[in-house]
């Protein structure tokens, strides 16, 4: 039987992931409603998974694994951020990867990730063979498309898809924005709310009027916010992927993003790429951005081909077949054991 964790499900970047390749997915759901990034969660987890035998598999669409469980495991690691960004990580964290995820690297059949960038970054890290880690990308959702109505901003803008933190990089994007020599209609727009420090650097900047927070977009309105944009600027200083750059192209939106991590591998040369730390760069691509027609046409004929490489049907086929390889090789560790049973019973969600 195959198990695996549906917590994961949601419109976050695991979430999506989870919700791509569980649903093509024969298995069952663990027994669990906690938050599967909780406290103790792996203990947890263990017992929820404690009947368990060499004949079962379980997935973890996240990072999540058990202490302890009989069955054999594949779980996925979209990121090292909590290793490679300290504003993101904490003592309980650290000693978390250190200690439990290290050795759920050894333990497990397979680890699943997002871009070679990211696989390399956890092959050396964890110390595990490379054929261990596989990538299998990620996709875009068939309605983030250029075909469509805009989100309905009364106003030009700029768009910056991201979540406050400080890796996101908003603090330079905010001065380049007040730097960039563009026309004062044009409006920066950033996804979220508003927070103590970033109104404080608008105000300093003096560039309050023009910037824009949406709060929470529900996913189905992100195609519209991506299409009306005239740029989608992404100046992240680390991304295991970088989810909006493909979901920007696919929507006929180019893109100015960085040119560090996973982003190169996942943009290509269908987007304007910038150095994160140089403010000037960043205000300069936004300058020529919307000065330049024949860029910006070049740039989303470039995007919508570049973007037809990431496909979620091709995500969730590589970890079906990787799930099925080691549930075989799981029922061959149990055929090998006197008395196992050899019959793989796969239940639908």
């Amino acid at each position: 039987m195959i198990y695996a964790d549906q917590r994961w499900v949601g419109d976050h970047g695991i979430g999506r992931l989870a919700r791509h390749v569980l649903a093509g997915l024969y298995f069952k759901p663990i027994s669990l409603k906690t938050h599967p990034a909780a406290p103790l969660d792996s203990l947890r987890l263990s017992l929820a998974l404690r009947g368990t035998t060499r004949n079962d598999l379980f997935f973890s669409p996240g990072y999540n694994t058990p202490l302890f469980c009989t069955a054999p495991f594949v779980f996925t690691i979209c990121d090292l951020t909590h290793i490679h960004c300290p504003e993101v990580s904490s003592v309980a964290i650290r000693i978390y990867y250190d200690s439990i995820m290290k050795c759920a690297c050894r333990r497990a059949v397979r680890i699943l990730t997002i871009s070679e960038f990211t696989r390399a970054q956890i092959i050396a890290w964890a110390g595990v063979p490379p054929q261990k880690v596989i990538n299998i990308s990620c996709g875009v959702d068939q309605r983030y498309q250029p075909s469509g109505e805009p989100y309905g901003m009364p106003f030009p803008y700029f768009l910056c898809v991201s979540n406050r933190k400080r890796h996101k990089n908003e603090l330079r994007l905010l001065e380049a924005f007040a730097m960039a020599a563009v026309d004062p209609r044009i409006h920066l727009v950033f996804t979220g709310h508003q927070t103590p420090d970033l109104a404080a650097h608008m105000e300093r900047l003096g560039v309050t009027a023009r910037v824009d927070f949406t709060g929470r977009v529900a996913e189905g309105k992100l195609p519209g916010l991506y299409r009306g944009a005239e740029a989608l600027v992404f100046p992240s200083l680390y991304e295991g992927f970088g989810l909006p750059i493909v979901e920007a192209m696919a929507c006929g939106t180019p893109v100015i993003t960085s040119n560090v991590t996973s982003i190169p591998e996942v943009a290509g040369d269908a987007a304007l790429l910038v150095d994160p730390t140089s403010v000037e760069q960043i205000a300069a691509a936004m300058q020529h951005i919307v000065s330049d027609t024949s860029l910006r046409d070049r740039l989303r004929t470039k995007g919508l081909a570049r973007v037809t490489q990431f496909s979620w049907a091709n995500t969730a086929a590589k970890v079906h077949e990787v799930l099925a390889v080691a549930a075989l090789q799981g029922r061959a560790m149990e055929d090998r054991a006197p008395g196992g049973e050899s019959d793989l019973v796969s239940e639908r969600k």
